[in-house]
């Protein structure tokens, strides 16, 4: 074969469209201009393929897409080839006029292939073919190519018109698989979320304790896959048990990180059976060294003596625990800063139950749950509804979901419901 230079555009002569030909490059430049609104890449260059193809009459298209990392072309959309399939690789600047097109950032057409030094026999009705390099700014993205049965078969408007056609491809594509990675990044993330979010839900109790006369229930429900609240019921051998309600400041993983640290020293300071006031002083000293600026715990921790029908508990900082008897409460301790801000200790506030009183502990999930109206529910309201009849943990969160009527809670919400049967 004897050589010949690459052929552009500009040197090509102009020749009169026919009405048919005129009416399908209009159609062409229309579906470019809707191309880059599609972000499935796959479908992306199948569509502009077979559009081509289908337009030009040729009897070949395809899209090779830049593999920067091995310096490859990788076939990723063909019609009409029968020799090559997706996945074929061509070398840059050595292979065919796809490589050499790649290499030189110019467009390449062969009026006649059989006398083009670049070209790599592929359909043997091919004559002429054209290659259009991909690009955005000075990026490769990748080769568009095209073959058709005629000899010089693309007038120098077509040409023009496939260049045109390509820069928007080029941008449909870098668009395209800047989605795609986007799209699996987040499903990465969601992914990560789910297990978190598995992994936390472990770590809350299973079941409620069963202890004769008294009925106990917990419930948390996280804004997001995972959250800053957690319970926990704690048994000890003597028959007692620690009840633990937490809101770590915060939402999201952050907060579920914190939360899962301190749940474990928690329990490890609880098993030496201190006082409540004891186990708070210590966690506290140990968070102050541990946590990051800015980051706290507010935490009641209870134990309950099934025996004296006792409930004896230690504050840091959380909201008061609602008591309802003959009359409603809202239990205060003398001290107790927030875990994690400064070191201090913990003062203990006891509590006797008697036959239908009820112990409630939430977080602000609960008491700051917003209506459309723009209403709270707040503390009274969840005072009234502890004192009906069939109150629990669980009915407590639905009623608060109630009030919302669909609207999302601002944060993580957390009960805690203890009542001695009548």
């Amino acid at each position: 074969m004897g050589t010949s230079p690459a052929i552009l555009a500009d040197t090509l002569p102009l020749r009169p469209l026919r009405a048919e030909q005129v009416e399908e490059l209009q159609k062409v430049q229309k579906a470019a201009q809707k191309i880059t609104s599609i972000l499935d890449l796959d479908q992306l260059i199948d569509s502009v393929v077979n559009e081509v193809a289908r337009s030009f009459g040729c009897i070949e298209s395809n899209i090779y897409l830049h593999d920067k990392e091995h310096s490859e072309l990788v076939l990723a959309s063909v019609c009409g080839c029968t020799v090559y399939g997706k996945g074929d690789r061509k070398k840059i600047g050595k292979e065919g006029m796809v490589g050499h097109v790649a290499a030189t950032g110019q467009m390449h057409y062969a009026p006649d292939v059989r006398i083009d030094p670049y070209y790599i026999r592929c359909e043997e009705s091919t004559l002429s073919e054209v290659a259009i390099p991909l690009r955005v700014g000075e990026n490769l993205v990748g080769v568009f190519s095209t073959s058709h049965p005629q000899l010089d078969a693309f007038s120098r408007e077509q040409l023009r018109l496939l260049q045109a056609l390509c820069d928007h491809v080029a941008i449909a594509i870098d668009n395209a698989r800047s989605f795609r990675k986007e799209r699996a990044a987040r499903a990465a993330l969601d992914r990560d979320a789910q297990e978190a979010r598995a992994i936390q839900q472990a770590l809350l109790p299973k079941s409620s304790p069963y202890i004769p006369g008294y009925v106990i229930s917990g419930l948390s429900l996280p804004v997001g896959a995972v959250g800053g609240d957690w319970y926990d019921f704690i048994p000890f051998s003597d028959g007692r048990w620690g009840l633990v309600l937490a809101d770590v400041s915060g939402k999201g993983m952050a907060a579920a990180l914190l939360m899962s640290a301190t749940r474990g020293m928690l329990r490890s300071l609880a098993e030496t059976t201190c006082t409540p006031g004891e186990v708070l002083t210590k966690l506290n000293s140990l968070l102050v060294n541990d946590f990051p600026a800015g980051k706290f715990v507010t935490l009641i921790y209870a134990v309950l003596d099934p025996k004296s029908r006792t409930v004896i508990f230690a504050n840091a900082g959380h909201l008061h625990p609602l008591f309802v008897d003959s009359e409603i409460h809202f239990l205060d301790t003398e001290r107790g800063l927030p875990l994690g801000l400064s070191a201090g200790d913990y003062s203990e506030t006891s509590v006797n139950l008697s036959p239908g009183s009820r112990l409630v502990l939430y977080t602000d999930g609960i008491t700051e749950a917003v209506n459309e109206r723009g209403e709270e529910y707040g503390l009274e309201r969840l005072a009234r509804y502890v004192s009906s009849h069939g109150a629990s943990a669980v009915s407590i969160i639905g009623d608060v979901r109630n009030f919302t009527d669909g609207l999302d809670l601002p944060d993580d919400a957390s009960v805690l419901f203890i009542t001695l049967a009548s």
